[in-house]
């Protein structure tokens, strides 16, 4: 890019030489003028520019690739205010404007930059950032480059259609191959561009279904600073060969793409999406150790989700029997960093001998291990050593292991997922498994990565910076650096282009793959316009989809800078989900990272909404904290309204809105389908270990169980929509390992034979974690074992939990359809939580605009979180406690009562009281 900075140094110094032909002055020496990336051109007759201190002329001078140079002198205007609207941290940039024709289709291909003097010498030099030049041109007409309803590859009746948007590039053709990656021709074949649209196109009868293809761009490229001949893959491919060298050409509704009986499977409905229960699934979580599938190979794969007497399989089962209606997949679209030839990727089953002779230098190799395999070991390490984590943080980059937070292709099934990656093969086994879990009566979710890619520039796994350099990334508006707020190279998905492939990827994995819904990773650095247009292109072919994301406000868009977000406030009313932090925050006590944030284990049961001090009057401070983590509760419970009317902890009466939290308001949503109520996900520590930061040591096992249980009733006893992430119920544990989206199949065990929770299995990576060190090894010593589950444990938490979702389902009262049911028929009678220490008391009724359970008045329920019994003192002689809990699994809930002196509830449990009509 067109900037110095500590990266770029060396690649300005090439684009000086690529200039200096015709301009002697971009030699650069310590008295060189300004170079940034200020000037942006928003429409064909306006540019804005961040303007150099003194700058009196500017010259926009353009350059293309046989040194031919235009030069045109700016004139001053005014910025109209749909402009201002439209780019608002541009707005306050000075416009600019000019008299000559300019050949666009040329300019855009060309090396464009603004010069400004001062006193006739040059003081800077901008660099134009042309995305928003380029929505203007090939975007804003009928029937232009957003229409085209076919880039990519496609069977015609003529041959094969090719279509590449790419108005930079100075020339695109096709490098086509056979099944065996043999050039079908000495030479590629040229695509001709469409000026009006920036499309190339081709037909060729050279190419077939099953033909693989690579395109050959000439463009220039700002990263280099000059112009580049790139290969690179399909951005709209469709289908893949091992590890996506190469695009495939396919026909999605050929019979060899899809599995048996696909065409006429059923899909699970749901009335409304408040009806939804999300079970957040990695795919390869789910089977990696399962030892009952029917094949060793199905391990970590899409198959396993066909099977019907394994472990997991059976769990889920139980869970569908519960209630449970949705998984949701971690993505599962073509990932980045996974090698998808397993002889070339570590499994935990390979043997040492394998995994020395795929990593360098690895110091352990030098012992005598290449006898035994990577598990066994890992398994021989002394657990409160760093030796596991030190040796998979050395191979982590070599492993078959990813969250799949690194896009490559968006609309491609990864291939490590398949027992067969290469082509269509993994297309049919991505189709089965939905099918497998639509037969099942599950409804899929699949996760999404649009605001970002893994790679840009001209490295190896960059392809949308490859086919139109600058465009489909979000740069700096001033240097021109590229943005990375999100972790990666961050995408604009503000750009016309950018919204096109992610609605386009959107829908085909709809029509096409039957996806009945997705969550938006990082939703909050996209517009809302842009979620809104792809929802509705979806619903077009699937009526009942469901969107929902994380919705936060950061980075160099936030506070809506750059366009109104698909933000937690922005998309209130849509019907468009946001995880909520608010109701997370106060049950698991913050978001814990590290352990210079803190701990609080000597002043009561453990968590933000349960350490109340013994000494109220000398613990001010706390005591409001507390106060304040109670209102929040309760405003989660009831769907997080921002016009929900409660009275306070403080004895006010106060909306949702009016709660603080963060510096914002708690409450923010319109609709109960706005909030998506969570307490543990894939980021972060699991519920298990972060609960172990903060119990006191002498809390039982039987205790810490209840506790971990008491958290999980919250997300699903409250109004809106229940977020829960797999093992979750069977005490899941990464042996506290905070972030482990690369760390491997040891720290992410699942199991499903319900034999182990992954705990204590050694410390967790120094790079995440080693500030938690000491406080690990002092917890794991003063605990006495008390942290350590047995299957029972494990057993009796599954059963529980399962209870949990039957008691809602049970009733559509704990899953009210409108902000106006959940203000008229939720309310708390616990006013006095100080009183009632510990204590929520949520009660909702069938009293209405129209009746929503003809067989129940009402429903109490009572959250404990202390850890001895309660009693709230009202009458209620004429409830019961609730079927699933008398029925149920846990002897504990057993004992709440229902009285004319109250409810009585043993500690750390939550219980359920049904009034009948």
């Amino acid at each position: 890019m067109f900037i110095k900075n500590k990266i770029a140094a060396a690649l300005i110094i090439t684009s000086a030489v690529a200039l200096s032909a015709c301009q002697p002055d971009t030699i650069f020496t310590s008295d060189q003028p300004i170079e940034d990336s200020a000037a942006h051109f928003l429409t064909s007759n306006t540019l804005v520019i961040k303007m150099a201190n003194g700058a009196e002329k500017l010259k926009l001078v353009s350059e293309n690739r046989l040194g031919e140079e235009v030069v045109i002198e700016l004139t001053p205007t005014v910025l109209n205010p749909e402009l201002q609207k439209q780019y608002p941290h541009l707005a306050q940039f000075s416009a600019f404007t000019f008299d000559e024709k300019l050949d666009f289709n040329a300019f855009v291909k060309s090396i464009n930059i603004v010069k400004s003097f001062k006193d006739g010498n040059l003081i800077a030099k901008s660099y134009v950032q042309q995305a928003r030049l380029l929505d203007d041109l090939f975007t804003r007409g009928k029937n232009d480059a957003n229409e085209v309803k076919d880039l990519g590859s496609s069977l015609t009746s003529d041959g094969v259609s090719f279509k590449l948007w790419a108005p930079t590039a100075a020339n695109v053709s096709v490098h086509l191959f056979d099944k065996n990656k043999t050039a079908l021709s000495d030479d590629p074949i040229e695509l001709k561009e469409d000026l009006k649209t920036g499309v190339w196109s081709l037909t060729t009868k050279l190419a077939s279904h099953g033909t693989y293809y690579q395109y050959q761009v000439e463009v220039f490229h700002p990263r280099t600073g000059k112009y580049e001949t790139l290969i690179t893959t399909d951005p709209y491919s469709l289908s893949l060969s091992v590890n996506s060298k190469y695009s495939q050409v396919v026909d999605l509704n050929a019979p060899e793409t899809k599995p048996a009986g696909w065409a006429q499977h059923k899909v699970p409905t749901v009335e409304a999406p408040e009806d939804l229960i999300l079970y957040e699934t990695h795919i390869r979580d789910f089977s990696a150790f399962d030892t009952k599938l029917s094949s060793a190979s199905y391990r970590g794969k899409y198959k396993a989700f066909s099977e019907r007497n394994s472990d997991g399989m059976s769990h889920l089962m139980e869970l569908k029997g519960a209630g449970l209606n949705t998984v949701h997949l971690l993505p599962t679209y073509d990932l980045s960093t996974i090698n998808e030839d397993p002889a070339q990727a570590i499994d935990l089953s390979d043997s040492m001998t394998k995994v020395c002779d795929l990593v360098d230098d690895l110091s352990i190799c030098d012992e005598d291990v290449k006898d035994k395999s990577l598990n066994e070991l890992l398994s021989s390490y002394d657990p409160r050593s760093d030796k596991a984590q030190d040796l998979m943080e050395k191979i982590r980059g070599y492993d078959n292991y990813n969250w799949g937070y690194d896009p490559y292709h968006y609309t491609v099934p990864e291939g490590s997922y398949a027992v067969d990656p290469e082509g269509f093969s993994r297309l049919v086994e991505f189709r089965e498994m939905v099918m497998s879990l639509h037969n099942k009566g599950f409804r899929v979710i699949m996760d999404v990565v649009y605001n970002h890619t893994f790679a840009s520039g001209v490295a190896e796994k960059s392809v949308l910076d490859k086919v139109v350099p600058n465009y489909y990334h979000r740069y700096d508006p001033v240097t021109g650096v590229l943005e990375t707020s999100t972790c990666c190279d961050n995408s604009a998905t503000e750009n016309a282009m950018m919204e096109k492939l992610m609605t386009d990827s959107l829908v085909t994995w709809a029509q096409q793959y039957k996806i009945d819904g997705f969550r938006f990773d990082l939703m909050g650095h996209q517009p809302k316009d842009a979620m809104i247009r792809s929802r509705e292109a979806v619903v077009n072919v699937d009526s009942d989809t469901y969107f929902y994301g994380e919705g936060w406000n950061f980075g160099e868009v936030a506070n809506n800078r750059q366009f109104v977000q698909a933000s937690q406030t922005e998309l209130a009313g849509t019907e468009i989900g946001t995880f909520t932090d608010r109701l997370r925050d106060a049950i698991r006590g913050g978001n814990f990272q590290t352990a210079k944030e803190g701990l609080r284990r000597d002043q009561g049961v453990g968590n933000g909404l349960t350490v109340v001090p013994n000494d109220l009057q000398d613990k001010d401070l706390q005591i409001d904290e507390y106060l304040r983590s109670m209102d929040q509760v309760k405003l989660g419970l009831a769907a997080n309204l921002a016009d929900y009317s409660m009275v306070n902890s403080f004895g006010t009466t106060v909306l949702g809105k009016d709660i603080p939290y963060g510096g914002g308001p708690a409450g923010y949503a319109k609709d109960p389908a706005d909030t998506i109520n969570y307490v543990s996900k894939h980021d972060n520590q699991t519920l298990w270990d972060n609960n172990q930061y903060r119990l006191p040591y002498d809390l039982t096992t039987d205790q810490r169980v209840r506790f971990q249980l008491l958290s999980l009733s919250y997300p699903l006893m409250a109004q809106g929509i229940p977020f829960l992430h797999m093992g979750s119920e069977l005490l899941r544990s990464k042996s506290f390992l905070r972030d482990s989206y690369d760390y491997g199949d040891w720290f992410n065990r699942v199991d499903f034979s319900y034999q182990t929770n992954n705990y204590n299995v050694g410390l967790p990576p120094a790079e995440k974690d080693v500030d938690n060190w000491p406080v690990i090894s002092t917890l794991l010593d003063k605990n006495e074992g008390r942290d350590q589950v047995q299957p029972k444990h494990i057993q009796l938490s599954s059963k529980v939990f399962q209870d949990f979702i039957k008691i809602r389902m049970s009733s559509k009262l704990f899953r009210l359809r409108t902000a106006d049911q959940v203000k008229h028929q939720v309310t708390f009678l616990n006013q006095d939580v100080l009183e009632n220490r510990g204590l929520i008391v949520m009660y909702i009724a069938d009293n209405g605009l129209t009746e929503i359970d003809p067989t129940l008045e009402s429903i109490v329920v009572v959250f404990n979180n202390t850890a001895e019994p309660k009693t709230f003192s009202t009458d209620a002689s004429n409830y019961l406690l609730h079927e699933a809990q008398v029925n149920g699994a846990d002897e504990v809930v057993k004992k709440a009562k229902a009285t004319e002196t109250g409810f009585e509830v043993p500690g750390l449990t939550t219980a359920v009281f049904v009034k009948a009509q």
